[in-house]
């Protein structure tokens, strides 16, 4: 017994090699057999099934590693996308100053118009974006304005009184221009710069950007537009109206936007700094309504013709008779 048993479990390449042949046959019988049942059936075979699950194991362990290939292809492709800051004296830099929209600078504009107390421009309306699209064109409008509504008041006088004289001043748009353009840069400059300077002896005091001061001012002006307009009035007394109202508009939103920034300073610098700001702007003011719309200079003025006594030696001769016989 021990003998039959030991033989029957003893398994030998013949036996292996047999058994196979008997699987094949059955497994030839029963597709035989299928496509006789069913002609257009397909058929497969054990050793095709396990070749589909080796192609479905490799796939799905190939699926894991996927999301990794896919993430290092992003990161490639941001890193490659990622440029350089560019510096601030070339043209890139300042592009994205100039990317508001229209909603934006008009909100802006209004603003200024209608500064309040614990009114602050930048926080409001700038929101850390400043903008050089509208300083730079309400400095160009205001320049254009400036020099066309001067001319205008030559041509108005010249109506009202035959004897001025006019002729164009085109130098007043350069004057102009220049005028404004300085004014809105360099005083945001030096009043940027005396801040960054106290900045270092104070410890929590605020600054804002150059860009930001330089934005403050340029839309500050925007209130003295529709003011220039309004100066064509021949009423001399309306015009210095108009100009007060529009200096006290634009003044007191700088004060206002300016204050949270100078408070944490000395009261005595606080106070003469807004003093400055302000006194600035009032020459600005006068300074474009005293040169622009002057009163006439003596060479547009063309003199009245007077009446000149005439000589005895001149008279005609019934005139000289007509005296000898008085």
């Amino acid at each position: 017994m021990g003998h039959a048993s030991l033989e029957r479990k003893a398994v030998t390449p013949q036996r292996i090699m047999a058994a196979a042949d008997v699987l094949a046959f059955h497994e030839f019988e029963e597709a035989t057999t299928l496509l006789a049942e069913t002609p257009d059936a397909a058929t497969t075979s054990q050793r095709d099934a396990l070749t589909s699950r080796e192609h479905v194991a490799v796939a799905v362990g190939s699926g894991y590693g996927a999301p990794e290939v896919e993430d290092e292809g992003d990161k490639t492709a941001l890193l490659q996308e990622e440029k350089p800051q560019p510096r601030f004296w070339t043209f890139d830099y300042y592009q994205s100053f100039f990317d508001v929209d229209t909603s934006q600078v008009l909100d802006r504009i209004k603003g200024s118009l209608l500064p309040h107390p614990g009114y602050n421009f930048v926080r409001h309306h700038l929101r850390n974006r400043p903008d050089l699209y509208g300083p730079f064109w309400i400095c160009a409008t205001l320049a254009f304005v400036l020099a066309v509504t001067g001319n205008l008041t030559l041509v108005l006088a010249q109506r009202r009184d035959s004897s001025i004289h006019y002729s164009p001043q085109f130098h007043k748009v350069t004057v102009a221009g220049i005028t404004i353009y300085c004014y809105a840069w360099l005083v945001p400059l030096a009043l940027w710069g005396f801040l960054r300077w106290r900045q270092g002896t104070r410890e929590h005091m605020e600054l804002y950007t150059f860009l930001e001061t330089v934005c403050v001012y340029g839309y500050s002006l925007s209130v003295f537009v529709p003011t220039v307009i309004l100066w064509l009035i021949p009423v001399e007394w309306l015009q210095w109206l108009f100009g007060a109202l529009a200096l006290a508009l634009s003044a007191a939103g700088l004060v206002f936007t300016l204050w949270p920034v100078v408070r944490e300073d000395t009261r005595l610098v606080a106070a003469a700094l807004l003093s400055i700001v302000v006194l600035l702007h009032a020459l600005l003011a006068l300074g474009c309504k005293l040169y622009f719309f002057q009163p006439l200079p003596l060479e547009h003025v063309i003199p009245a013709p007077q009446a000149t006594p005439l000589s005895p030696s001149i008279l005609p001769p019934t005139s000289a008779r007509s005296m000898t016989t008085l």
